[in-house]
């Protein structure tokens, strides 16, 4: 799914609560936006958001071939977590400005298939 701005995610299943969720969520930085001063806010999220609960992993990779690509990959203990994750002061006061540097985003929620 394209996202241009990411504003509330909430994920809902039928299946088990406690699932594992992983997230990769991509983006696209606009023409002339300084890819630094990108990654220094979003390493800012990445260290807030490795301290909470739930949190199993929270990477951020950048494209090797195009750098204004970067991808945060995330794990969860649950669906939860990441609800919990969307709604915590970190999230709301640094993605708004990341949001803002973005020409698009996609961003996709996985579990594991049995």
């Amino acid at each position: 799914m394209q996202i241009n701005g990411m504003k509330e995610m909430r994920i809902h299943h039928t299946r088990g609560v406690n699932e594992m969720i992983k997230v990769v969520a991509k983006a696209k930085l606009k023409p002339g936006v300084s890819v630094e001063d990108y990654l220094i806010q979003a390493k800012e999220l990445v260290a807030e958001t490795r301290k909470e609960e739930g949190c199993i992993t929270y990477a951020l990779h950048q494209d090797i071939n195009d750098s204004s690509i970067v991808t945060m990959l995330e794990e969860w203990v649950d669906e939860e977590s990441l609800n919990q994750h969307n709604q915590t002061e970190h999230v709301k006061r640094i993605v708004p400005g990341l949001r803002e540097l973005r020409e698009s985003s996609e961003i996709n929620i996985y579990r594991e298939v049995e």
